[in-house]
């Protein structure tokens, strides 16, 4: 699996590619939107902090993020307090 395949939305198995395909193609304007992109975001609200990365920078690209597993583990942390 690539970095740009690796899900961003666990909830609804969203991949970074997508997000980012997405951003480039309809160019939101605000966070919000990205839940036109798969439902991102609106599930448990672990992703969005890196929705709104993502959004923010001119090569989302470059945004990083954290490798698969620990992605999953900080998720089940955050939903497990929420």
């Amino acid at each position: 699996m690539t970095h740009d395949d690796q899900e961003l939305c666990l909830c609804f198995h969203v991949t970074r590619r997508k997000v980012i395909q997405y951003i480039r193609v309809n160019r939101p304007t605000v966070t919000s939107q990205l839940s036109e992109c798969y439902g991102a975001g609106t599930g448990c609200g672990w992703c969005r902090p890196f929705l709104e990365r993502l959004m923010q920078q001119t090569d989302p690209e470059s945004v990083p993020l954290p490798d698969a597993e620990t992605y999953a583990k900080d998720r089940a942390v955050y939903r497990e307090t929420r």
